[in-house]
């Protein structure tokens, strides 16, 4: 079963920082140069709790200063600590990348650590050791859950979301970003609480973001498990759970780019593709991609299908029948078009053969640029696919699909000590 618990959550003083300025994106997605522009924006910015200011200092150092400055914060009251332990509910507004809004709802809370061979917490990726070696360093100096994990849970009807709304209470913090105002609860009624955590006892979760945190708190609990036994703090881990099947819940495609290779011509596309129907549809630029893809390729959600884009003019969409036993799209086309129609194999993928953009307008844009000959946009996976995948003990392919919008870090801080 999932277990999931209140927690006394460390949290920044909205009248002591501007929120807004002190939240920092998850530390695998900042790149290098943003780092420096994340510790110039505030003194008390998320980011020195997770990075080093420089890269290069990331294989040295020990980490010690995260403690120090937890501590040192807790003491200027920069930082504190919740009196009672309780849920904490989010309200996060987003853009998404065709320009249209919307508004994830979930939940922090902390979650029990399981094994994977339970199948109570499912991971859809693999992971890497270099990442976990410096995440448990980071662990082990500051004793706290800096970043969450997380999680998706399956709800179809959205019961969960409906049954905390009127619990969230008034915000007990806010910040602002370009896509709206994100709103910060309590929820801190046992009752509340209670029934939460009788709900999510029958649901799976799956790790929508957050591996190497969450394999890395595995390793430490093991390690704490040899001198404290299985009942401690070392137990759990900080984690964000959100209704994969909510409308606020986005999983968005990642595209294929062909950096190597000339366009097939009509003939190798027809040969190369047998099952597969084809029909062209005009397109004036780049900037019209997004559109089209809405208008001809979403609607294919139910088939296999993706569209190829070779800057001619015309954009080609290829579909073809599910079947029951069918493997994930993204799958067939790796090994149908990307090694059948272009004859790129793993080794050559793994190689740099292709790119994977996130944004098919940008996409578009750099074809017609010269970077890259084809671009493969592809629709989103499922949150069926996910859970299907995952539950069957597979991991998706690499990047298959992204979860948006990501979950800055700052809102809320665990302290294992405190929980």
């Amino acid at each position: 079963m999932t277990t999931v618990r209140p927690f006394r959550a460390l949290r920044y003083d909205p009248a002591r920082v501007d929120l807004s300025r002190v939240l920092a994106p998850p530390y695998d997605v900042i790149a290098a140069d943003e780092r420096h522009h994340l510790y110039d924006r505030d003194p008390h910015n998320a980011v020195r709790l997770e990075l080093t200011r420089n890269v290069a200092d990331e294989a040295t150092t020990d980490y010690t200063a995260v403690r120090e400055t937890l501590d040192s914060w807790r003491e200027s009251g920069v930082l504190t600590l919740d009196d009672a332990p309780a849920l904490y509910g989010l309200r996060q507004p987003f853009v998404a990348p065709d320009g249209s809004r919307g508004t994830r709802e979930g939940f922090f809370g902390l979650l029990r650590l399981e094994d994977y061979e339970r199948r109570i917490v499912r991971p859809h990726e693999r992971t890497l050791a270099g990442p976990k070696a410096d995440r448990l360093k980071v662990l082990r100096a500051a004793r706290s859950n800096l970043s969450p994990v997380f999680l998706l849970y399956e709800d179809r009807e959205d019961r969960l979301p409906r049954h905390l709304a009127p619990a969230f209470g008034a915000p007990i913090a806010r910040a602002s970003d370009a896509t709206g105002e994100m709103q910060l609860s309590r929820i801190g009624d046992p009752e509340v609480t209670a029934a939460v955590a009788e709900f999510m006892a029958d649901r799976p979760v799956v790790i929508a973001d957050g591996h190497h945190r969450y394999e890395t708190a595995l390793a430490y609990r093991d390690a704490c498990r040899i001198h404290s036994g299985d009942d401690g703090p070392h137990e759990w881990i900080l984690a964000y759970f959100a209704n994969a099947y909510a409308p606020g819940s986005l999983l968005l495609p990642i595209h294929r780019l062909i950096l190597k290779g000339a366009p097939p011509t009509e003939n190798a596309w027809r040969e190369r593709l047998h099952g597969w129907e084809q029909r062209r549809v005009e397109v004036e630029g780049a900037d019209a991609i997004p559109k089209i893809l809405r208008a001809e390729l979403e609607p294919l959600a139910d088939r296999h299908a993706f569209a190829a884009d070779d800057a001619s003019g015309q954009l080609r969409i290829f579909s073809r029948p599910r079947t029951a036993e069918d493997d994930l799209t993204v799958r067939i086309i790796h090994r149908e078009v990307i090694d059948g129609v272009f004859g790129l194999d793993e080794e050559a993928v793994r190689e740099g053969a292709i790119a994977y953009p996130k944004s098919a307008g940008q996409t578009a844009r750099d074809l017609r640029a010269g970077h890259g000959s084809v671009a493969l946009y592809l629709n989103a996976l499922t949150p069926q696919d996910v859970f299907r995948v995952t539950a069957a003990g597979e991991v998706l392919p690499q990047k298959s699909t992204f979860f948006h919008p990501k979950l800055p870090t700052g809102l809320v801080f665990r302290l294992l000590e405190s929980s």
